[in-house]
């Protein structure tokens, strides 16, 4: 059965030493099985602590990585390249076996122009490259396409699946985030269906970005799907609430949230074991 876990977001705006024991301790306090961390743009990682404060808590960790705009791969190939490597090491140094996230591009950098067939090219090299230094670690690496309003280079999980194709790397995966879904893709199965076992991180999360099973996600759809497949990997909630004031600008919440943290954390995650009970 997949593993329910959420982002850190849940909880704390971006990560810290005291933030991230405090989003540590409600992750466990909530009953997830996990916590998915996003990397910091500067790498800097307590990699010791943060394992023993995930062992004291008795919850997995799955690590990602959003690359900031002074890293956009298709013009800073050298730059995205050495920092994702880097957080390559980090996951490697926690021991695991994953790394997500928005590794294509920085998030709002465009060109005001399609992805080119030059710029597609870097990218194949760079994540080839990257498979390559992951790959002598055992580590998977899952780029998440996100909505053409943040990207213009993988937004949707057919263009993931042909960067695959590209590099013939049998570690690259999907991360898919149905948020993004609801913005490109059809509908919520075929997606689902044709990335079969390279699916390998989910980003659980509604339309709205509040709770789930109340706007436009058609979660029966989407989980059929997932059942189809037997996806195995975690459902990592990712919601937000406008409770946590520094998350309202990076995340658009401009109206007030209906749920506090808490409430949305924990209803979603009622909301995930339904859905994986009706249909797993």
């Amino acid at each position: 059965m997949p593993k329910f876990g959420t982002s850190y977001l849940s909880f704390i705006p971006s990560w810290s030493p005291e933030g991230g024991a405090y989003a540590i301790g409600k992750t466990a306090e909530y009953g997830f099985d996990m916590l998915e961390i996003s990397l910091p743009p500067s790498l800097n990682f307590d990699t010791p602590t943060v394992k023993k404060q995930l062992k004291t808590a008795g919850i997995d960790c799955r690590l990602t990585l959003n690359i900031p705009r002074n890293c956009h791969l298709p013009a800073q190939p050298k730059k995205a390249l050495q920092m994702i490597k880097g957080a390559l090491d980090i996951v490697a140094e926690m021991e695991g076996d994953f790394l997500g996230g928005v590794l294509h591009s920085a998030i709002g950098e465009f060109t005001r122009k399609p992805c080119s067939a030059n710029e597609r090219e870097i990218v194949k090299e760079v994540f080839f490259e990257l498979a390559s230094y992951a790959a002598e670690r055992e580590i998977t690496i899952a780029p998440e396409p996100i909505n053409r309003y943040e990207s213009y280079v993988l937004t949707s999980a057919r263009e993931v699946l042909d960067l695959i194709d590209a590099t013939q790397a049998k570690n690259i995966g999907v991360h898919l985030d149905t948020f993004h879904m609801n913005i490109e893709e059809a509908n919520f199965y075929d997606p689902v269906i044709s990335c079969g076992n390279r699916l390998k991180h989910l980003h659980i999360t509604e339309s709205d970005r509040g709770m789930t099973g109340e706007g436009n996600v058609c979660w029966d759809d989407f989980f059929k799907a997932l059942c189809e497949i037997n996806y195995q990997g975690p459902l990592v909630l990712e919601n937000f609430s406008s409770q946590i004031k520094e998350l309202v600008g990076p995340t658009s919440l401009w109206r007030p949230s209906k749920y506090n943290s808490e409430d949305l954390a924990k209803g979603s995650l009622a909301f995930m074991k339904a859905m994986v009970e009706k249909w797993y």
